[in-house]
């Protein structure tokens, strides 16, 4: 695929909440229901389209989904973040509004068994995280705002430096503005995944609720 920075640029419009703070993860080969057992997250209902899975995570946040508050006391409940995982392609994607645990490298590992996972996260400080796993391997990790700075097995492989161009980074590190739309390239570059928002209205996820590592 030949995905570019420009091509997200719907991304902040469209879904003002999760440009603020995000975590994707996508994961080859399995299914939505194992991904929410790698995450060792309590499923709960289906909803579909992204923008459901936005709204639930208000309701979570203020304190009053009534799924989660009928599997868990409050001490459970304020331990838990809200994971939403649907199927694209032949990966699991995961999506957590305000969330961080697929960024995590001490979960990747898990997430990534005997596959692989490729996951981007942004928080409110845009603090951001790009990580590339094969089972316990980290292959390439950076921070979106400063590409310059890579590590991981093919951190310097050939080629990689020119795949992050070809997404939309500046290996200079002035990518203030477009670390995010870059980040989503270069996801679809490594995954062949597309993802844009009618993909993601149509798609159908499984709210799930996992425990803070």
């Amino acid at each position: 695929m030949t995905a570019h920075a420009t091509d997200f640029t719907w991304f902040a419009e469209r879904y003002p909440v999760l440009d603020e703070a995000y975590c994707l993860t996508h994961v080859q080969g399995i299914g939505a229901d194992e991904l929410l057992r790698r995450f060792d997250a309590a499923p709960g209902r289906e909803v579909t389209g992204l923008d459901a899975v936005v709204a639930a995570w208000e309701t979570f946040d203020d304190g009053e989904d009534e799924t989660a508050r009928a599997l868990f006391d409050d001490d459970e409940y304020a331990d838990r973040l809200l994971v939403a995982v649907t199927e694209l392609d032949g990966w699991a994607l995961a999506v957590e509004p305000y969330g961080y645990i697929g960024s995590l490298w001490d979960v990747l590992p898990r997430l990534a068994d005997g596959t692989r996972a490729v996951a981007h996260f942004r928080n409110v400080n845009a603090v951001d995280h790009f990580n590339w796993w094969e089972g316990t391997t980290r292959r390439l990790h950076f921070e979106p705002l400063f590409p310059g700075e890579r590590d991981g097995s093919d951190a310097d492989a050939p080629g990689i430096p020119e795949l992050l161009t070809a997404c939309g980074f500046r290996l200079d590190d002035t990518n203030a503005g477009v670390n995010t739309e870059s980040a989503f390239a270069l996801a679809e570059r490594l995954t062949d995944v597309r993802i844009d928002a009618e993909r993601l209205e149509a798609a159908t996820f499984r709210i799930g609720y996992a425990p803070v590592p």
